[in-house]
């Protein structure tokens, strides 16, 4: 979703970089084809005198600038991941939109980076769960996601990925997300085969099968998304509008639903 969300920025003309902060499981980078980076974000925490951008891979097909992590074992022992937010401070001042890529989970190794942030985006999987069970897993980690967020000034949302269940089940979670805990869904994004093979490949789906549904659904959340953070307007017709209103709606004046009731 990082890799996708960065391409659909840049290509919409924005200066986009993208921070691997999983840094003891990073993989971000092998979405953009990069697998071995001699320079990375582990050689940046390690070294305090190495120039940042000695450590920043440009995307040729995405136009996404790449801060990379390491995969190797030796890189991620002993790390001084509250550098991290020092590295996030220094690099960020030159793109006009930096998205910091978060481990599962509780994100311990991207929290000194809050402080820097304005916005935080929950992506939830509800295959993980079976669906009679899946709002005792919103509970579990949208729920503490959320009020980590916002104990951090952040404006919160939720994309829901990977789907393939029922309209009438996904309406369900929709609800109960932002009824019950509060939160805008700003994306829902179908499963689609054509991701793992642009994974297989080292491309975002994005790029690499633009007219795939998941391509559709993750330009859509787009749309949503440069409305809230730029401020630039959607077209006027459409579910994706209503979409977008409903969640300027929801942040400005209260809980409004963007799912099966627009």
């Amino acid at each position: 979703m990082t890799a996708n969300l960065s391409t659909y920025f840049s290509k919409s003309g924005y200066r986009t970089l993208v921070i691997d902060g999983d840094l003891y499981l990073p993989k971000l980078a092998f979405h953009f084809g990069i697998y071995n980076p001699v320079y990375n974000l582990h050689t940046l925490l390690k070294n305090p005198d190495m120039r940042v951008l000695n450590a920043v891979y440009h995307d040729i097909n995405t136009g996404v600038d790449v801060l990379p992590g390491s995969s190797r074992l030796c890189d991620v022992i002993d790390l001084d991941s509250k550098r991290l937010r020092d590295i996030v401070r220094e690099i960020s001042t030159r793109y006009q939109l930096t998205i910091i890529d978060s481990p599962v989970g509780i994100p311990f190794d991207t929290i000194s980076t809050f402080r820097l942030a304005q916005y935080q985006i929950i992506v939830l999987e509800i295959e993980r769960s079976p669906i009679r069970s899946v709002h005792k897993m919103i509970e579990n980690e949208v729920i503490k996601l959320k009020a980590l967020g916002e104990a951090y000034g952040l404006r919160v949302g939720v994309i829901i990925n990977k789907v393939r269940e029922s309209s009438r089940n996904i309406d369900d979670v929709v609800d109960f997300l932002e009824y019950s805990v509060d939160v805008p869904v700003v994306g829902i994004i179908p499963y689609d085969p054509k991701v793992p093979e642009a994974t297989n490949v080292g491309r975002p789906v994005l790029e690499y099968a633009p007219h795939a549904p998941a391509s559709k659904a993750i330009r859509e959340a787009g749309d949503v998304l440069n409305g809230w953070i730029f401020g630039k307007e959607t077209k006027k017709d459409g579910v994706l509008h209503r979409l977008y209103e409903a969640i300027v709606s929801f942040l400005h004046f209260g809980r409004v639903p963007a799912g099966k009731k627009l």
